[in-house]
C-alpha cells in the first residue's frame, strides 16, 4: 500500500510539541524499531499502522533525515511566524524582569516546560522598522501557545545562551585574572557567577542529549 509522506525540509517546519512528545517517548523507551516508528508518526503526521505498513528501507531513509535534521546547530533565529502573528526574541536581554529571568532559569532545562523558557524570549511584535521592533508584556498564559513554534528558534536560542553563557564566564575571569585568580574561581563558582554557571550547565546538557556540537 502507498501513502503520501510529507518529511519536513528543515527545523522550520519542526514544532517544540512534536518534539516533546517525541522525546518524551524516547526517554521511557530504547526500542530502536518503536522509536523509528514513533518519529516518523510525529514529525511526518502520518499513522503508526500507515507507517508499519512502508517498507523498511524507507522508514530508515525518512528516520536518517529526521536525525541529522534534529542534530543541526542553528543560529539564533530573532523572528518567526506563528499562525499569522509575528514572533520576535527579547530585543533587550537587560530590560528583562527577575520575574522572568526565574521562569527563563527554572523551565529551560527541561524539555517537556520548555514552551514556558520560550515564552519568556519571544513574544508576539508591537511595532516593527526593519529589523528593529518591539515586543509585546510578558504573558505567563500564553506559553501554550509558544507549542507550536519551530525547533529552529528553540535550537538557536538554547545554542546562543549558552555561548553567552560561556563568554560572560570567560569575560569575568579574565577582568579578575591580574588580580585574584583563586578569588576569581571563588567569585565565578559561589558567588556572582553561580547563576550563569547552573544556566549553562542546564543548556549544555540539553545540546549534549541531543548530540549537538558547538565546535
Amino acid at each position: 500500500m502507498k501513502f503520501d509522506i510529507e518529511i519536513p525540509d528543515s527545523l522550520d517546519e519542526i514544532t517544540l510539541e512534536q518534539y516533546q512528545k517525541f522525546l518524551k517517548i524516547q526517554d521511557n523507551n530504547d526500542d530502536e524499531k518503536f522509536l523509528s516508528v514513533k518519529m516518523v508518526e510525529i514529525f511526518c503526521g502520518i499513522r503508526a499502522d500507515h507507517v508499519l505498513m512502508m517498507r523498511a528501507t524507507d522508514i530508515k531513509s525518512v528516520v536518517q533525515i529526521l536525525s541529522e535534521m534534529l542534530n543541526v546547530t542553528p543560529k539564533l533565529k530573532t523572528m518567526f511566524k506563528m499562525k499569522g502573528e509575528q514572533y520576535g526574541f527579547l530585543p533587550k536581554l537587560d530590560d528583562m524582569s527577575f520575574g522572568e529571568y526565574i521562569d527563563l532559569d527554572t523551565f529551560i532545562g527541561d524539555w517537556q516546560n520548555m514552551h514556558r523558557a520560550m515564552n519568556v524570549l519571544y513574544r508576539p511584535i508591537n511595532n516593527q522598522h526593519g529589523n528593529k521592533y518591539n515586543v509585546k508584556e510578558y504573558d505567563v498564559d500564553n506559553a501554550e501557545k509558544m507549542k507550536d513554534m519551530p525547533m529552529s528558534a528553540v535550537l538557536g536560542s538554547i545554542v546562543f545562551f549558552y555561548n553567552l553563557g560561556m563568554d560572560l564566564s570567560k569575560a569575568m575571569m579574565n577582568y579578575l585574572d591580574n588580580k585574584e585568580k583563586n578569588l576569581a574561581q571563588h567569585l565565578i563558582s559561589e558567588e556572582s557567577g553561580d547563576g550563569i554557571n547552573r544556566f549553562t550547565h542546564s543548556l549544555r546538557g540539553i545540546l549534549d542529549d541531543l548530540k549537538i556540537s558547538l565546535n
